[in-house]
């Protein structure tokens, strides 16, 4: 069965689903807080052109996926599946960010752990992309279960 980079997937708290391009104003609502990407090697993402072309890679990737509020279905962030490889049985989670009211790990948790869950349904290795200078995503990329 080959790996499926856009499913639709649902906790207790996010939802994701393939991201669309009707979805770009909504997600650059989220997209342009400065603070979102102070850590972030593109730092000025947060600017509308610079945006816009990461949007249009994501869609082109194939793999992104947008995160919304599953209480509210309000649009809160999006991530990415990228760069799977059936021969070695691996594939990249990267990409993501999340309006800073949904900061603090449960909904950034919950959003890899579905991630992981449906990864691991057709790969052996999952790969997490950290910008190097990321503090913030590289501490909350301790996950644990979703209860």
């Amino acid at each position: 069965m080959p790996f499926d980079l856009q499913p639709t997937l649902r906790g207790k708290r996010v939802e994701l689903r393939p991201l669309r391009a009707e979805d770009l104003d909504e997600l650059f609502a989220v997209a342009a807080d400065p603070l979102i990407w102070e850590q972030h090697p593109a730092s000025d993402r947060h600017q509308r052109a610079v945006f816009q072309t990461f949007f249009e890679e994501a869609l082109a990737s194939g793999g992104a996926l947008i995160a919304l509020d599953a209480e509210s279905g309000r649009v809160i962030g999006s991530s990415r599946f990228f760069a799977y490889d059936a021969r070695a049985s691996q594939v990249e989670i990267g990409w993501t960010f999340l309006a800073r009211s949904f900061w603090g790990g449960r909904y950034n948790a919950e959003m890899k752990c579905l991630m992981l869950e449906h990864a691991f349904r057709f790969v052996d290795r999952v790969v997490f992309l950290v910008g190097i200078n990321n503090r913030r995503s590289q501490r909350s990329r301790r996950l644990e279960p979703v209860t």
